[in-house]
């Protein structure tokens, strides 16, 4: 009988715990994710729709804009 409640319990609160890195929202065409802070390894590059900032890997560089688009 306490081994059936031990697993109630334990399905209960199993089944609370919230989705892991799905809780981010993408950005940056699905290469950034939208966070409250970016981690050491990530730079801010700009807001997200909810207000929170879009935070891409050093590794990737945002595409070069063409040179006559800002004249």
């Amino acid at each position: 009988m306490t081994q059936l409640l031990l697993l109630i319990v334990a399905l209960l609160v199993l089944g609370h715990v919230p989705p892991g890195r799905s809780e981010f929202k993408r950005c940056w065409k699905g290469q950034g994710a939208c966070r409250n802070y970016c981690t050491r390894q990530e730079a801010y590059m700009h807001l997200c729709p909810d207000a929170s900032l879009c935070c891409l890997p050093y590794t990737l560089k945002p595409p070069p804009r063409p040179k006559g688009e800002y004249s």
